[in-house]
Parts: C-alpha cells; structure tokens; sequence
C-alpha cells in the first residue's frame, strides 16, 4: 500500500502490533480477576495526568504515567482491605479521573483537537521518541507477563492459595497495578484512554471460547490482538478512518464471529432428539412369596 511507504505510517503500524501483543497479555490476567474494566478506571485517571501537563506545560505522557500509577495503586490497596468492593472502588477512579481530566484540560490553553488525540489515540502522530518508548515499555510488559504467568496465574485464581503457597501476593497484585496503569499509558497513542479497555479484554474473551487452557488462551489472545492491531491501521490508511476505532471495531467484529462460528459448531454436533418409545401398560405380575401361598 502506497501509504506505508511513509515513515508516520510504518510507525503507526508497528506501535500498533507491539501494543496489540502486549495488552491482551495484560488482560488475561485482567479477566481472571474480575477486573475487566480496570483499564478503562486507569485511563480516566490517566487523562487527569494528561490535563495536569498541560495546564502545567510538562510532558503529557509523563505525568499520565504517573497519575495512572498512583491510580492502580489507590485501587489495589482500596480493593486488598476489602472495605470498599472493587466495582466501587473501579466506579471512583472513573467518575474522579474524567471530572478531573476536564476540569483541567479546561484550565489549560489546550485545544479540543490535543485532547482527542488522548480521548481517541493518534496513531499518524506517532513520533519517533514515542515509538521508542512504546518499544521499549511494550517489550518489558511481554517478558513481566510471560515470566511470571505461574505466579501471576496462581494470584489471580486463588490468593489464598498462593499465599500459602509462599508467593507474594501482595507485591505481585501491585505489579499487576502498575503494569495496567502503564499498559493504558502507553496505548494513549494507538487508541486512547476511552477504548484501551476494549484491546485488553476482547481479544482475550474471543480466544475463551475456543480454547482450552491458560496458556492457550493467552497465545491466542495475543494472536487475535496483533491481528486486530495491524488490520487495523491498514483498514483505518485504506479508508481515513480512526485508527483506534478502526482497530477496536476489528476486535470485536472477530468476537462476534467466533462467537456466531462457534455457536453454529454445536448446534450441528448436538444430536437430535430420539422418538419416545410408545407407552404400553405393563401387567404387574405378582411377587413370588404370593405365588408360593396359592
């Protein structure tokens, strides 16, 4: 394609696939814990950082990363006393991050156009640096994940369990935090913080129903995301759509079509129903000490 003879667009396509391998790597981990939209409570609190740089003309990224992180850490300490439920405590971070985000970006001299690109994602502005980083923290986020998947797998399916196991439970659920928080940051880029969520949970509850195991379906997962992520950007180059809506939509197109697949997979194999014999009376004979008596 002729578009991808452009450097913009080669960066575009390969933040997109490390991205779209990294974060159902995340979300299987998300998803075993009950805590699916986590990303999408990190990503509002992650948009108070993006308006804190800019009212405060710093690196929007930067402080992002660090409003995100003290954001699932609050969270994971809120929900591990268990005073407060984790819906609630995830139902907080997105009423407090999108008002805080607003009130901000509206005292800042930010334009509507910069705040979208955050909303949304802004792939075709993907500059070199920001390549780099997400090279780099993408990377980092694929060894964590896939180091660590007996323990991390061990945690989120029984924390009792794991703690006498002698694991650290309570270092590994913080790990898992702050990982979220940086997976959300560093997907600003590709899809924004409104549908992050989305790229760590769709393509992990697309690999579920046709998988059998954890480390199939986190194989699988990450399939279906790199195939999400680069169809695409090429979709999105081929028809000027909205990268990050482009690459969601395919998500959730392949989720439907495994799911309608699937469906029709066992209704063939479901076999049908025999006939009901005829119902015919019996005559009961009598018990054998009565037969004796006459």
């Amino acid at each position: 394609m002729d578009l991808f003879q452009y450097d913009f667009m080669l960066r575009a396509l390969v933040g997109a696939l490390v991205i779209g391998l990294a974060a159902p790597a995340l979300g299987i981990y998300l998803v075993q814990r009950r805590l699916a939209l986590i990303g999408d409570g990190i990503g509002h609190v992650a948009l108070t950082g993006v308006g804190a740089g800019l009212l405060l003309n710093r690196s929007p990224v930067l402080v992002a990363v660090l409003a995100a992180t003290l954001g699932a850490i609050v969270i994971e300490v809120v929900r591990s006393r268990g005073r407060t439920s984790g819906d609630l405590a995830l139902a907080l971070l997105f009423y407090g991050g999108i008002a805080g985000g607003v009130l901000l970006v509206g005292l800042s001299d930010a334009s509507s156009a910069s705040l979208n690109s955050y909303l949304f994602g802004s792939l075709t502005t993907t500059s070199t640096g920001d390549l780099t980083t997400i090279l780099v923290l993408g990377v980092a986020i694929l060894v964590t994940m896939l180091a660590l998947r007996p323990a991390l797998f061990a945690v989120c399916q029984d924390e009792e369990y794991a703690r006498v196991s002698g694991l650290p439970v309570r270092a590994l659920n913080l790990l898992l935090a702050v990982t979220t928080a940086v997976t959300v940051t560093i997907a600003m880029r590709a899809v924004g913080v409104l549908l992050i969520s989305a790229l760590m949970v769709v393509p992990v509850a697309t690999a579920q129903q046709v998988t059998r195991g954890f480390r199939g379906t986190m194989a699988a997962a990450m399939a279906l995301g790199l195939f999400a992520a680069g169809a695409g950007v090429v979709v999105a180059a081929a028809a000027d759509t909205a990268p990050g809506a482009s690459v969601v939509l395919l998500a959730i197109a392949s989720f439907l079509v495994v799911a309608l697949a699937t469906a029709a997979r066992r209704a063939l194999r479901r076999p049908s129903r025999p006939a009901a014999a005829p119902v015919t009376e019996a005559v009961a004979e009598p018990p054998e000490h009565e037969v004796a008596l006459r």
